[in-house]
């Protein structure tokens, strides 16, 4: 419901809370049976979609998220889901869900479908701005992978206790994540543990994947440390799963859609979600947030045409607003039981994360400076937007190769050819 951010100002943010207990108050206990983990194995999702927003590409309407918290409600009044988080960062919206389904399923990636075409509908009769930007087909076709929501979902054993935190970012891509997974899960200076806990010798398995030519392979760590930052110091790579390479335990895993590729022209940018697993033979939580203090230059920002820093915030406080950014990242941490979501910690809301903030807001001004010249703006090739290719070939045959001139040629000779070519 709207709420007010952490410095007093009502607004219309969003709380996220996990929706079980409010189904079960509903009911006598006892009186409808709702699902459980088969043992201690289910599926955690979460489900990502930009449906429209307001004002501009800010944040989307509490009727919207409304509408997803009364999907996800009666999903578990009918034993679809375990529980269930409706959660926003920026203009998009959240579907964190647990569940016995299995990664990729019809009922359950159905259900987000359900839930963004209905919200795409509040979207456009309020005129919200892009609405239904992220729906990029017209008919499901059993799983959203490739129609435009993000998807970030594995099949876990729950350990004894198993705290996780859901990242969110809003206004980038998914090379987001790349340096913050590399640091918790290779990094010593960031995870002390990775030299001082036993439980995690033998390191992690980091499964790449190529985004457009959509190939992965897997990296182990240490041992292929420098093969994996050849790949992924480069967001034309992403990091899509790590596993502990022990006993082969998934860790983390990410999403890894790139909307302009599913449909071939800029329609926003891709706005990553990640799960990380911590503690107990993983990266505590303070060394799965570590990497966040520094406020690193990801792709994205203004028209998603520019690279800016990420900056970390509560989810109190996830409105992109100046150059549309900066870029913005959330933490939800929980503490899972049986399936279940605890209500979250905001972790990135913390004062621990006040300079980050303060240098962020310095680098999105220095880049900010550089308008349209590189490195203000991404380099030709990544651009999202497609007015630099249309000048391109609007003024190509305004230049002349210079292999049919000599040197000792006079510059008014080239001059007049030139102008000849403006002419034309």
């Amino acid at each position: 419901m709207p709420t007010e951010n952490f410095r007093g100002r009502y607004i219309p943010t969003w709380r996220p809370m996990p929706l079980r207990d409010k189904v079960e108050a509903r009911f006598a206990r006892g009186s409808k049976a709702l699902a459980e983990p088969k043992g201690n194995e289910y599926t955690i999702s979460a489900i990502k979609a930009d449906t429209g927003s307001y004002t501009g590409h800010v944040m989307p309407h509490p009727k919207m998220l409304e509408t997803a918290e009364g999907f996800l409600e009666r999903a578990i009044e009918d034993g679809i889901l375990i529980d269930g988080v409706v959660s926003r960062a920026g203009d998009d919206v959240h579907l964190l869900m647990t569940h016995n389904y299995g990664t990729g399923a019809k009922e359950i990636h159905g259900l987000a479908w359900a839930i963004f075409l209905e919200t795409t509908g509040i979207a456009k009769a309020m005129h919200l701005y892009g609405a239904g930007q992220d729906i990029l087909k017209s008919e499901f076709s059993g799983n959203v992978q490739g129609m435009g929501p993000g998807v970030a979902e594995m099949e876990i054993k729950e350990r004894a206790t198993e705290p996780i935190i859901f990242f969110g970012a809003d206004k980038t891509s998914p090379f987001a994540w790349n340096r913050p997974l590399y640091e918790m899960f290779a990094d010593h200076t960031s995870t002390i543990g990775l030299v001082v806990d036993d439980k995690m010798e033998g390191g992690f398995l980091f499964e790449v994947k190529e985004l457009k030519e959509n190939r992965n392979a897997l990296f182990l760590s240490p041992k292929d440390n420098n093969e994996l930052l050849a790949y992924v110091g480069s967001q034309a790579n992403a990091i899509e799963r790590i596993w502990r390479a022990r006993d082969k335990m998934i860790c983390a895993v990410t999403s890894t859609s790139r909307l302009s590729y599913i449909a071939n022209k800029y329609v926003g940018k891709d706005d990553p979600v990640m799960w990380v697993r911590v503690q107990s033979g993983l990266p505590a939580v303070g060394e799965a947030l570590n990497p966040f203090a520094f406020p690193s230059l990801v792709p994205g920002g203004m028209r998603g045409s520019c690279w800016r820093p990420l900056m970390p915030c509560s989810e109190f406080d996830c409105d992109p607003t100046y150059n549309d950014g900066p870029p913005r990242v959330i933490a939800l941490g929980f503490q899972m039981c049986n399936g279940r979501f605890s209500e979250p910690t905001d972790h990135l809301g913390d004062i621990s994360f006040d300079n980050a903030r303060r240098k962020c807001l310095e680098i999105a001004d220095y880049m900010q400076r550089h308008g349209a010249f590189e490195p203000g703006r991404l380099p030709d090739e990544d651009l999202e937007y497609g007015g630099i290719p249309k000048i391109r070939e609007r003024v190509k045959n305004r230049f002349v190769s210079l292999d049919g001139f000599k040197h000792s040629c006079k510059q008014s000779e080239l001059f007049d050819t030139l102008e000849e070519k403006l002419k034309e």
